[in-house]
């Protein structure tokens, strides 16, 4: 897929997204401005600000939080995205190598549940235009097992724990993957 297939694709999603508030409300704005200004939006070292992607993961024990290694605050894997990757295939990416855990998007593909801008600051020089996707733990054995140079602080919580445990920025995406996923 091409740069400008990417842009398309990902427009797509965003037009598609109901936003949960209205910190995302500004987030989609401001990656569909970013997009359009951008000649490498998917390219981390094309610029300051660039697209992410990231995985809300559900199992049967709850939600996967990680102790991020730099920011020290409680998130959801995800990160940069490979040359020609995808935002999806990067949340999956980035969960197996933070946490050691097989997981896939739903059955029926890659499902968009939240959009957050963030970073700028000391501890994130850089601004990421995140795009959180829900991912499933595939595989009946769901211990994480990060591997050496990740945060070892790798946990599953209740949802009730993953909200309290997260700041503002990932609350809106648990709320949404909670409603996708009643059973879990």
């Amino acid at each position: 897929m091409t740069g400008d297939d990417s842009r398309r694709v990902v427009r797509a999603l965003l037009a598609a997204h109901d936003p949960i508030d209205e910190r995302e409300r500004a987030s989609i704005a401001r990656v569909l401005n970013e997009l359009e200004r951008l000649d490498a939006p998917f390219d981390e070292h094309a610029d300051a600000t660039h697209v992410t992607g990231s995985a809300v993961v559900i199992g049967p024990r709850g939600v996967l939080l990680h102790r991020h290694r730099k920011l020290g605050i409680w998130m959801q894997p995800g990160g940069h995205l490979e040359p020609g990757e995808q935002p999806w295939d990067a949340a999956v990416r980035e969960t197996f190598e933070e946490t050691g855990l097989p997981v896939a998007h739903p059955p029926d593909g890659p499902c968009l549940v939240h959009v957050d801008v963030h970073g700028g600051t000391a501890a994130l020089p850089h601004v990421h235009l995140d795009l959180r996707f829900l991912v499933l733990v595939s595989t009946d054995d769901d211990e994480p097992r990060p591997p050496p140079g990740e945060s070892q602080q790798v946990r599953w919580c209740t949802w009730e724990d993953a909200h309290a445990s997260t700041d503002e920025s990932l609350r809106g995406a648990l709320v949404v993957a909670r409603r996708l996923t009643p059973d879990a």
